[in-house]
């Protein structure tokens, strides 16, 4: 298997939950990951090293003997990640949750304003995956050790109407996290909180974990490779069973690779025709907007120009009118 960029360690051991967190560079993603862990399994900012630039998996058992699995993503969407990465990317992520994803992180950071580049991230997620995803998905807030929870709710309420339409979207489901904090008392609240909306979320699922065509491909792949353990081959059979699996394999996740970035391009592309029609839109009614005020403005100036008009003529006879008087008496 030297050289496959389909590696075996990308596989995690089953789980109970299984959470994909989504976010832009510096947003504090892989800080998340590690608060949600209790140990520092990913690089981030937080700790001065290189930050994450591939998808990375960790796991831990809860206090209630459930397994959780964390997979920490790159800037999957975005402008600087060409679509081939991506796409790799991608894959990557579903062959580590190929039974499937319980929840997606979304990761924004509290202190930053929400911007329109954060929105399409959940309109690029959306148009990828489908609308089902947005089921899955919920609101994370970092620098939640600056911001502090009432003045998170007295910015949502101030905030932008792309912000609004994206809490409306994912229902409300918004958790403010504090990645710097020491005190485990609210590390453990925090945490809780988090996994008391998972649960909520996995409920409102029916239990059921996201997944798509593209998961049950994976997963085809993965039971294909299960099924020689349980055949009763010897094991250098087995060792010649599993070069062939991992070849065919190599040779199956590069072709839905393919069809990820062919996916991920179509995407893109009605994306940036939607936002080039919404712009045309726009600068089409700023344009009637701005002709109708210069027609309402030259109206109003043919008005007062009407008005001026007629307060001459008046002066003009009424100075007749008074020399008519004067030439009576």
């Amino acid at each position: 298997m030297g050289g496959s960029q389909y590696d075996d360690d990308w596989v995690l051991p089953s789980a109970d939950i299984t959470l994909v967190l989504v976010g832009k560079l510096g947003y504090g993603k892989s800080a998340t990951g590690n608060s949600i862990l209790g140990r520092e399994a990913f690089l981030s900012e937080y700790s001065h090293a290189s930050v994450t630039n591939t998808c990375q998996m960790g796991s831990t058992t809860l206090k209630d003997g459930r397994t959780i699995n964390v997979i920490d993503t790159p800037g999957l969407f975005d402008v600087n990640i060409t679509t081939e990465d991506a796409g790799k990317e991608i894959v990557k992520c579903m062959n580590m949750a190929k039974d499937g994803i319980h929840a997606v992180l979304m990761v924004f950071s509290a202190i930053n304003r929400f911007s329109h580049e954060d929105a399409s991230t959940i309109e690029t997620i959306k148009g990828f995956f489908g609308e089902k995803i947005v089921d899955h998905m919920i609101l994370v807030f970092t620098y939640g050790d600056i911001v502090g929870e009432s003045r998170m709710k007295g910015m949502q309420k101030n905030a932008p109407e792309s912000f609004q339409k994206v809490v409306e979207l994912c229902q409300n489901r918004v958790v403010l996290f504090d990645n710097m904090t020491t005190d485990r008392r609210l590390k453990a609240q925090q945490l809780d909180k988090l996994l008391d909306v998972v649960d909520s979320v996995t409920a409102n699922n029916g239990g059921k974990p996201f997944s798509d065509q593209m998961f049950s491909r994976i997963k085809e792949v993965h039971d294909r490779e299960k099924e020689v353990h349980i055949m009763g081959y010897s094991e250098d059979q087995i060792a010649e069973l599993k070069k062939e699996i991992h070849r065919t394999r190599d040779e199956q996740l590069a072709h839905i690779t393919s069809m990820v970035e062919d996916k991920l391009n179509c995407t893109v592309d009605k994306l940036q025709k939607q936002l080039m029609d919404e712009q045309n839109a726009r600068l089409k009614a700023e344009k009637v907007a701005y002709e109708a005020r210069m027609k309402s403005e030259e109206e109003i100036h043919k008005l007062k120009e009407s008005l001026r008009k007629a307060q001459l003529e008046n002066e003009e006879f009424r100075r007749m009118a008074q020399s008519s008087k004067c030439a009576i008496l």
